[in-house]
């Protein structure tokens, strides 16, 4: 591949991951998420960041306590207490019902929000999975086995790079996010790197074009 970066990415699991987490699968051979490292808070790993129409907005899946801080993430058990997901679900409709394009994809989505899955990690995945097939981008994954804290010179780590307290812009030379219309751009400007729903709602089938066009040739 010509954009490649490495023979693979290593990244953690997302909930509705940013734009920056889409680059490596069109820039990697192939894409590897963790399934076996510990359980990190305040993290994408439960949360993603979209564009509402006070700016900015995180939305959190809050998950299930146990008297074991250490946890591996697969096992890591979605809390539903809160009524979390009505709550994500009218936030996303009224940040994105104005988008030129999110009539035309939301119904694959609204299942997500109704039916109740026990562990975060699939829950995740089968949003990610949604999200490739809209993106046209061919799905090539494999999960961990074992956890590794270096995982090899053939591999580029990006599971606690891509992170929302972490500066992008610091941590990984292959990622410059292109601008693009944002419903709300008027009002506070471009946000960078928020949740790949911001990108596709607001773009559509353009989508791929603007996550190749920020992947940094290394």
């Amino acid at each position: 591949m010509t954009n490649a970066i490495a023979t693979t990415a290593l990244l953690s699991t997302a909930y509705l991951p940013p734009v920056q987490y889409f680059t490596k699968f069109l820039c990697c051979e192939n894409i590897l998420i963790e399934q076996c490292e510990n359980y990190c808070k305040q993290s994408y790993r439960n949360r993603c960041m979209i564009y509402s129409c006070n700016g900015q907005l995180s939305l959190s899946i809050p998950v299930e306590r146990t008297e074991h801080p250490k946890r591996p993430v697969r096992d890591i058990k979605i809390a539903y207490h809160s009524g979390w997901q009505k709550i994500h679900l009218r936030a996303i409709i009224s940040a994105y019902n104005n988008s030129p394009f999110f009539k035309y994809c939301m119904d694959d989505f609204f299942p997500y929000y109704e039916k109740k899955f026990k562990f975060l990690f699939d829950y995740n995945m089968e949003l990610l999975n949604i999200l490739l097939r809209h993106l046209k981008i061919p799905q090539k994954i494999r999960f961990t086995e074992q956890f590794e804290a270096n995982p090899g010179d053939t591999i580029f780590d990006f599971r606690n790079t891509i992170h929302p307290k972490i500066d992008y812009l610091s941590h990984d030379p292959f990622f410059n996010p292109q601008k693009y219309y944002q419903v709300f751009d008027t009002k506070f400007g471009f946000i960078p790197n928020l949740s790949i729903i911001d990108l596709f709602f607001n773009t559509g089938p353009d989508a791929k074009k603007i996550l190749e066009a920020s992947i940094i040739k290394v």
